[in-house]
C-alpha cells in the first residue's frame, strides 16, 4: 500500500497520508513518502500550493508507537528517525511554496507536529488537537516545543504539552493558528477555497517565507532532539509504551 497518496487539481496538489488503519501514524516508510512527495511538489513548476490530509478516521495520531516499542525492545536509538521526521517537517515550514494542512479526527503529537509547520490550518468540526506525549512517557521530537508556543501562544502550548490534554479544533481559531473549522459537509469545498486563495499570485511567496522564518528555530530543534534523547534513555520507556497497548486491549 501506497503510504502517502498524490492528487492534482489545477495548481493544488494534494498529498495524503495513507496508513488509516493505524490512524496514519508515522513510521520510516510513511515519513520517507511524505519527503519524496513533498521534494516533488515544490519541484513542479504548475503546482502552487500544497494540501496536506489523511486517510481513515483520523489526520494523524503521531509516531508509530510500535515502531518505537520495537526499538526500545531492541536497544535501537530513535534519534535517527526522529531526526527524520523532524528535518521534513521544516522543510514544509521553509517550502517556498503555501502548505495547507486540512485536518480530521486525530492531530495529535506527531500530527500536531506536522500541522504546526504547515502555513494554514483547516479543520473539519469534530477534530481534537493536542500533543500527548506526556501521556505515553514520551517527550516531542519534531518540533512541538519550538513551534507550539509560536503557534497558539506559551499558556496554551504549556497546558497542551504539560497535560497531554486534546482540545476541540474551535479552540484553536482564536490564536489563528487553525484558520477556519468547517461542518464535514462543507469541509472538502472549504479546504479547496483557501488552497485556491494561495494561488495565482505574482512571484514573492518563496521570498516572503524567508522572510517569515524564524532564524532561532534550528538551534531551538536540535535543542528537543537533545531533551528527547536524555529522556528516552534515562526512562523504561518500552514499559510506558507495553502499558499503553495492554490498556488498548483490555478496552
Amino acid at each position: 500500500m501506497t503510504a502517502v497518496l498524490t492528487e492534482q487539481t489545477g495548481a493544488v496538489r494534494r498529498l495524503r497520508l495513507n496508513r488509516p488503519e493505524s490512524r496514519n501514524s508515522i513510521n520510516p516508510e510513511l515519513i520517507q513518502a511524505l519527503d519524496a512527495a513533498v521534494a516533488a511538489a515544490l519541484a513542479d513548476p504548475d503546482t502552487e500550493a500544497v494540501v496536506i490530509s489523511g486517510n481513515g478516521p483520523s489526520f494523524c495520531a503521531g509516531a508509530d508507537l510500535r515502531h518505537l516499542l520495537e526499538l526500545a525492545r531492541t536497544g535501537g536509538d530513535p534519534l535517527a528517525f526522529l531526526a527524520r521526521i523532524s528535518e521534513c517537517f521544516t522543510r514544509l515550514e521553509t517550502a517556498p511554496k503555501p502548505v495547507i494542512a486540512a485536518v480530521h479526527g486525530h492531530v495529535v503529537a506527531g500530527g500536531l507536529e506536522l500541522a504546526l509547520a504547515c502555513d494554514a490550518v483547516v479543520a473539519r468540526a469534530g477534530t481534537v488537537i493536542g500533543d500527548g506525549h506526556i501521556r505515553n512517557g514520551l517527550l516531542p521530537g519534531a518540533g512541538s516545543s519550538v513551534r507550539l508556543p509560536r503557534k497558539v501562544g506559551d499558556p496554551l502550548a504549556r497546558r497542551l504539552m504539560l497535560t497531554g490534554e486534546l482540545l476541540p479544533a474551535e479552540q484553536f481559531v482564536p490564536s489563528g493558528f487553525v484558520q477556519v473549522v468547517a461542518d464535514a459537509e462543507e469541509f472538502e469545498a472549504t479546504v479547496a477555497a483557501v488552497a485556491l486563495s494561495f494561488t495565482g499570485l505574482p512571484p514573492g511567496q518563496a521570498r516572503l517565507k524567508h522572510l517569515l522564518a524564524d532564524p532561532t528555530v534550528p538551534e531551538a530543534l536540535s535543542r528537543e532532539l537533545k531533551v528527547f534523547a536524555e529522556h528516552w534513555h534515562e526512562q523504561d520507556i518500552a514499559a510506558r509504551l507495553i502499558r499503553f497497548f495492554d490498556q488498548r486491549t483490555v478496552r
